[in-house]
């Protein structure tokens, strides 16, 4: 957020800036979901809907998982919440007492480290690098000195865009349910995804046990971050809490992003969303190709997701962290990037987060800035 806030001002002064630091699509909704939300306005009412979303749109969620993953899904299942960061916070209020431990991976997004923190939960952070493709392991579970209350994952990841291997995944799943943990699967990102050679296949934690919960929203893949839309895949056991909390918390989530999302799921807006995955490709591959020869070579794989992750310890001035080298270069440049602190508190102040879900024009001038201001590999 002080990146954004800085880039606005930025953009207030000079009217040149590049910003490869949001965290979401630079595209509208799709074509069928933007009439959708006008007929909706039109026609129905817009009040108040049962607690975990309209029927339709619950179906359209489930029968989306059973297209996708071959999986036994029905309305039933599926939770509609405001957002997934609304999903996290009825879950983790839902499943986890103050006090009780729950484990991320390092580097990961900071939201679940912050709200099970603000919640009174001890968060165990471990630390997973390039070995592990920047994923927890079951081996790393393995040397715990308890079992934790639960685990969170997510696949692809932010800031890595990195994914767990199927088969480890489904071996977290069982350790998990072997060991009394919930097992919390963040897929927010599917559907970019790249199937570069070496990079896993998509999976899902309802594959392997379904007494897991499956994180979903129409935010990243589906282009509509700011309509607040998410979902859980979450198992009969907890859904009576999430029905109290979220009829007390937020009542139900937005009825016209749920009218407007039925159409998401439908063929002509997968087309225009594929069309997008197509550009983040092109613009992943200029990255990728591109950072290396201005000397920044340690790149998450970045299988998935729109991010390129990025250490730059070698490019910081003496006693400089990474918030600091990327304020200087929006000062100097124009170009916005995210500083790692956010995302890993250990080794963050030196490494960076680019994101990728741009104009390719954009990311190219990116480049070019880049270029132009650092000292030469």
């Amino acid at each position: 957020m002080d990146v954004w806030k800085a880039a606005a001002e930025r953009q207030r002064s000079h009217g040149d800036v590049l910003s490869l630091a949001a965290g979401q699509p630079s595209t509208p909704a799709p074509a069928p979901v933007l009439r959708a939300a006008g007929l909706a306005i039109e026609a129905e009412l817009l009040g108040y809907t049962e607690t975990f979303g309209i029927l339709p749109l619950r179906e359209e969620i489930a029968g989306y998982h059973r297209d996708r993953y071959g999986i036994d899904v029905d309305a039933d299942d599926v939770v509609v919440t405001t957002g997934s960061s609304g999903a996290f916070t009825l879950l983790f209020l839902a499943a986890f007492d103050p006090g009780d431990t729950v484990v991320v991976a390092r580097p990961g997004y900071p939201a679940y480290r912050n709200t099970l923190a603000a919640l009174g939960c001890k968060v165990v952070e471990l630390d997973c690098g390039p070995e592990t493709r920047y994923q927890p392991t079951v081996a790393m579970l393995e040397e715990l000195d308890t079992p934790p209350a639960g685990l969170i994952v997510a696949s692809p990841a932010n800031p890595t865009g990195t994914m767990i291997e199927p088969a480890e995944l489904a071996a977290l799943a069982r350790w998990c349910d072997e060991h009394d943990a919930l097992l919390v699967s963040d897929e927010i990102y599917h559907g970019i995804e790249f199937g570069t050679p070496g990079s896993p296949a998509t999976s899902t934690a309802w594959a392997t046990s379904r007494e897991s919960v499956v994180v979903g929203s129409v935010s990243k893949y589906f282009s509509m971050t700011g309509w607040r839309l998410g979902w859980m895949l979450a198992p009969e056991s907890l859904r009576p809490a999430l029905q109290r909390l979220g009829s007390n918390m937020t009542v139900c989530p937005p009825s016209i992003s749920q009218f407007a999302a039925i159409e998401a799921f439908g063929t002509e807006a997968r087309a225009e969303l594929d069309a997008h995955v197509s550009r983040y490709a092109v613009n992943r591959e200029l990255l990728l190709t591109g950072l290396p020869d201005l000397g920044i070579t340690e790149l998450a794989p970045a299988d998935g997701a729109f991010y390129v992750y990025a250490d730059i310890e070698h490019l910081l001035l003496s006693g400089e962290t990474s918030t600091a080298w990327c304020a200087r270069l929006l000062h100097d440049t124009g170009l916005a990037l995210a500083p790692g602190v956010d995302f890993d508190t250990v080794r963050g102040d030196r490494t960076v987060r680019l994101s990728f879900a741009g104009a390719t024009a954009d990311v190219t001038a990116a480049l070019d800035r880049l270029a132009g201001w650092l000292p030469l590999p």
